[in-house]
């Protein structure tokens, strides 16, 4: 696969190149690779479509099997077949996981900076949100574990995990994830953990844990959301899926998606299934090319100014700090330079822009180049 010349988007309706449609402006902002799917889903998506027959579909048998085989194998994570609940989209299962816990006017904790539905589900189920920021120190990101606690109310019922992080692309450690559990069993508090982006580790020798898996009597409170799309970039084929090990909060779950949510798209089936069962070439070489972005990246803001960049160990998405530019709104400075990001308010921190550099090399370097007006 040749990831330095990814097709042309523009003419596909693409939610990401369309936002700036006939601007020159770098479309570098939603969590959306430009790169083509590996070859093995492309050959079963034709497969699929050489049926002809596009009816209501069920999850196949073989998928719930891939799926637990490549946990098994890439995660150390033995699941059981009656834990999923199949989904359009993994948003779809942060609001359903704010409504399966407790009841209107019960909290729900997250730490910010975090991906903007973490911010809008607990509001659309009557919850209140409860946002602690983490903590920048001279290692990174980390969580401030004594704030996290201290926040935690009487009506706290739920915590919202993003691991790894984004947008500050930390992948939690064991004994991070530890900490967690342990706050979460003194509050009897349920989490929900995002770990869409756990395939996508950059830093050599990084290994994805679950939270589930990390602590088996622990799991019952959990409810674990994943899904093929960010890391064999098919977000538009819609299928993500959630794992519940326990029944009673499993039927919750499932009996607030009655009448709301739809049938999962049929062709995301088909090619979650074979992102799951590929040999992984195509997936070493997207991480490797993305690790090179990532270090083009880290080099190009190597010399200081008035951007510091957040160097993020998983991830395709960069978090960079704006504030000596705008500290309240950034991001028109970077569309007047010609480069469209994400707005750091949207993740509950102004001042703050978030970059995806999943694309070709080429256009980073141009952004690299815009970004010069700016340093």
């Amino acid at each position: 696969m040749n990831f330095d010349t990814p097709p042309d988007r523009r003419p596909t309706a693409s939610h990401k190149w369309s936002k700036y449609q006939d601007r020159d402006i770098l479309p570098l902002w939603v969590a959306d690779m430009d790169f083509q799917s590996p070859p093995s889903v492309m050959d079963a998506l034709r497969r699929r479509v050489d049926h002809g027959v596009f009816g209501y579909t069920l999850a196949p048998d073989s998928l719930v099997e891939a799926v637990q085989a490549y946990a098994l194998r890439v995660y150390r994570w033995a699941i059981e077949p009656e834990w999923f609940v199949w989904l359009p989209g993994l948003v779809q299962g942060l609001n359903l996981a704010c409504r399966a816990v407790g009841g209107a006017g019960d909290a729900v904790l997250t730490a910010t900076p975090i991906y903007p539905p973490f911010l809008q589900a607990p509001g659309f189920s009557n919850r209140e949100l409860i946002a602690v920021p983490l903590a920048e120190g001279a290692a990174g990101w980390e969580w401030d574990f004594q704030a996290l606690e201290a926040a935690i109310t009487p009506r706290t019922r739920l915590l919202l995990l993003c691991h790894p992080h984004n947008p500050v692309g930390r992948a939690w450690r064991e004994d991070e994830l530890a900490q967690i559990i342990a706050i979460a069993r003194r509050h009897r508090l349920v989490v929900c953990s995002d770990e869409i982006h756990c395939d996508l580790l950059l830093d050599p020798g990084l290994r994805h844990t679950p939270l589930a898996r990390l602590d088996p009597d622990f799991a019952r409170h959990t409810i674990t959301l994943l899904a093929p799309s960010k890391t064999w970039n098919i977000a538009g084929l819609g299928c993500a899926f959630a794992l519940i090990p326990d029944p009673a909060l499993r039927r919750r779950f499932q009996r607030e998606m009655a009448g709301l949510v739809p049938w999962t798209n049929l062709l995301g089936y088909t090619a979650a299934e074979a992102a799951y069962r590929d040999d992984g070439a195509w997936l070493a070489g997207l991480i490797e090319y993305l690790r090179g972005n990532r270090d083009l990246l880290r080099d190009g803001f190597q010399d200081g100014g008035r951007l510091r960049l957040t160097v993020p160990e998983a991830t395709y998405l960069a978090w960079i700090d704006a504030r000596a530019i705008d500290a309240t709104n950034p991001l028109p400075h970077f569309e007047a330079a010609g480069l469209g990001l994400s707005d750091g308010r949207d993740f509950g921190w102004p001042g703050y822009v978030r970059l995806n550099f999943g694309c070709s090399r080429a256009l980073l370097e141009q952004a690299l180049r815009r970004m010069e007006a700016l340093r």
